[in-house]
């Protein structure tokens, strides 16, 4: 009789002769128990689901622009905005606030302008008079929030819009950028402009 490599019923074989006519790439050999394969996926969903829960971003602060006024001068080709802002700290730490930009989109497009320092804000007072009667407590940068607490204060800006242009906009945002969290943007309580 021919020596072949054909398993003969009832004799047992060892892993390092395995005859060639044995399939190991089927499901029967090359997955586990169907069983046992949900379960694991089951215990790795749960798993990816809680530290997802753990770690998500919580909101750091919120807040609102109050009121925007705007003055030109009648030589300048720009506008001087005085935004008057409401800032809740809702986290459990300390904020600090690292810097203040402000954000306009007109029909012409949108500019960005960082906040005025605090130091010069009675200068630009001084040249746009109209604006002082709105202007509160300049917000300044470096301000220190204490968790649950408030601040109001105003934001001093300057785009290359006319003032028409100014209460004809689209949209006005104010960026906080705390330390070591995600910036914060404002956005008008209502969606009419004030005058």
């Amino acid at each position: 009789m021919p020596d072949t490599n054909f398993p003969q019923p009832g004799i047992d074989y060892d892993a390092g002769h395995v005859p060639i006519t044995e399939e190991f790439d089927s499901a029967k050999r090359a997955l586990p128990p169907v069983a046992t394969l949900v379960a694991a996926l089951v215990v790795v969903l749960v798993f990816i689901i809680g530290v997802a829960y753990i770690f998500r971003a919580r909101p750091v602060a919120q807040g609102q622009i109050d009121r925007a006024f705007a003055m030109q001068q009648e030589d300048k080709a720009y506008s001087m905005v005085l935004m008057q802002v409401t800032l809740h700290n809702v986290a459990d730490k300390t904020l600090y606030i690292k810097e203040i930009k402000a954000e306009i989109t007109t029909d012409q497009g949108t500019s960005v302008d960082d906040a005025a320092s605090a130091v010069d804000f009675d200068r630009y007072l001084s040249a746009f008079p109209d604006l002082r009667m709105y202007a509160t407590e300049p917000l300044k940068v470096e301000t220190k929030i204490p968790p649950g607490g408030q601040v109001q204060g105003s934001v001093l800006v300057a785009f290359p819009i006319t003032k028409d242009q100014f209460y004809a906009r689209k949209n006005l945002d104010v960026t906080i950028i705390p330390y070591d969290q995600k910036p914060l943007e404002l956005r008008e309580k209502t969606s009419a402009p004030a005058k």
